[in-house]
């Protein structure tokens, strides 16, 4: 959704910042478990009900999750295991955050009494938006995640990390989150069907039929992760870890 001019206006103020950390000697994982942290800290104040203070945190958090890439540029340390180990975190990040608005749900259902939500059941449809987003979202990054395992760019899509953390921070801070989380239920999983709408236009037409059968070559009944030794896609280096 961001455009690459307001990504790389970002990252270059993201790296100004983070300057002064990497002459204290500070780490790009070091980045990452801080931001893991203060995402079960956002969790844990959305479930007791400061919903405000919840965002400003899941905000906070997701500007660490830019600044360990920013890092490993800087320091000229990116690794695949860093790499790895970021968006293995984020997940449960997102997760996290999720399920601590969730307990404020299910603890709170008075509190969703939306003059403008057009339905009753306010808390049903909470549960059931956040549920959907969780999934939207483990899907957003799947996809990337095996279609780039097998050789394919795959970074289209309305809502990747950046633009959901912002919507769910603004969510929180508005008190509009049964709104944005029907967006993100929606749009998250709209993202993963434009990446697999992606990967079939980017794969050559005679492996749609063939594909059906076997994958990259090989017969059904292989496990699905495993590559032949011939095929010439390499997995490349993983820098940009955002889904």
């Amino acid at each position: 959704m961001f455009s690459r001019r307001i990504q790389q206006w970002g990252r270059h103020l993201v790296v100004q910042l983070i300057r002064p950390m990497v002459r204290l000697g500070v780490t790009p994982n070091m980045l990452t478990g801080i931001g893991l942290l203060l995402s079960l800290l956002a969790a844990v104040v959305i479930a007791q009900g400061f919903l405000f203070t919840g965002g400003l945190l899941v905000l906070l958090a997701g500007l660490f999750d830019m600044f360990d890439g920013a890092m490993a540029r800087v320091q000229h340390t990116a690794t695949t295991f860093g790499a790895f180990f970021d968006s293995t975190l984020d997940r449960y990040s997102e997760g996290i955050i999720l399920f601590g608005l969730l307990w404020y749900t299910l603890q709170r259902p008075a509190n969703f009494r939306d003059v403008l939500w057009p339905t009753s059941h306010e808390q049903t449809w909470m549960i059931s938006f956040i549920y959907i987003a969780i999934v939207g979202s483990l899907m957003v990054s799947y996809t990337k995640a095996r279609a780039e395992g097998l050789g394919i760019e795959c970074k289209v899509g309305l809502l990747a990390r950046p633009e959901r953390v912002v919507l769910l921070a603004i969510g929180l801070l508005s008190g509009c989150s049964i709104w944005i989380l029907a967006v993100l239920a929606v749009f998250s999983n709209v993202t993963a069907v434009e990446r697999i709408v992606a990967v079939w236009r980017a794969v050559p037409k005679t492996q749609h039929t063939n594909g059906m059968h076997s994958k990259l070559g090989q017969p059904i009944g292989t496990h699905e992760n495993t590559i032949r030794a011939t095929d010439t896609h390499a997995v490349p280096l993983v820098v940009e870890t955002e889904d």
